[in-house]
């Protein structure tokens, strides 16, 4: 930690996020716009005048930046037992004395008697723990979709051995086309993936909605707390009035 002299008083600068923890948010924010966008225009295909080959073509562009999506998801999961202290699981989601924590940091948030935090605040903890469901949820669906939609991994193969009529001629099998599809076995595969792509279109918007609640939360904390919560995903680093309530000894 660095302290650092300002005409209001000094601050003390703190080192918080990992390289490998911000990397993560920025690519995951980066796929995530890109799925975002292909995704409506995917959703709204038949109204935008979209082509058979253009859908599929979308569809495959969605599906690569998803596996990046899911990657990035996959490995910062894996990051939670291993970064450091403020990129666990342990200081990322809710715990014991969790609600009690919550209402005090509420209240000081209120009344200007300001609980800072090196990590992550109670309404944070709740925030990205939902956060994490949601993404998560979206890219296990999406992984299904891929291989039911256009039989793409890790799941298109198996996919294709369900709905072929012939299995000896598997490869002929191509998205919207007819060829070798057996069409009760292809009702069959449509029925188990509307499941998914029900949860899939569901989850979407109520994780547009959130996004937009997060992003609000981190500029009204800032603006409340001026502890540079928004670069410190660029730096790593926070600076604060006082000791954060969770800062190491």
């Amino acid at each position: 930690m660095n302290s650092i002299d300002t005409s209001s008083g000094s601050l003390t600068e703190y080192s918080v996020w990992d390289r490998t923890t911000r990397w993560f948010h920025w690519i995951n924010a980066l796929a995530i716009i890109g799925l975002i966008g292909v995704g409506l225009v995917i959703l709204y295909a038949k109204a935008l005048g979209v082509s058979t080959d253009g859908k599929i073509l979308l569809k495959t562009i969605h599906v690569y930046i998803g596996y990046v999506f899911c990657l990035n998801l996959a490995w910062r999961i894996i990051w939670g037992f291993i970064g450091n202290k403020y990129a666990r699981w342990k200081a990322i989601l809710p715990g014991k004395g969790f609600f009690t924590t919550l209402h005090e940091y509420k209240t000081g948030f209120r009344t200007g008697n300001i609980q800072y935090y090196q990590g992550h605040n109670p309404a944070a903890k709740l925030m990205i723990m939902l956060l994490f469901v949601l993404l998560m949820t979206q890219a296990i669906t999406g992984l299904v979709l891929a291989g039911t939609d256009i039989y793409f991994p890790p799941f298109g193969q198996t996919i294709k051995g369900w709905v072929a009529e012939d299995v000896s001629k598997i490869e002929v099998l191509k998205p919207y086309s007819k060829e070798n599809v057996n069409k009760e076995k292809f009702a069959e595969m449509r029925a188990f993936r509307k499941p998914f792509i029900i949860t899939h279109v569901y989850t979407f918007y109520i994780l547009l909605i959130f996004i937009g609640l997060h992003i609000t939360a981190i500029v009204v904390t800032e603006i409340r707390e001026r502890s540079s919560l928004i670069s410190a995903m660029f730096t790593g680093r926070k600076v604060f009035p006082k000791k954060p309530v969770d800062a190491e000894d």
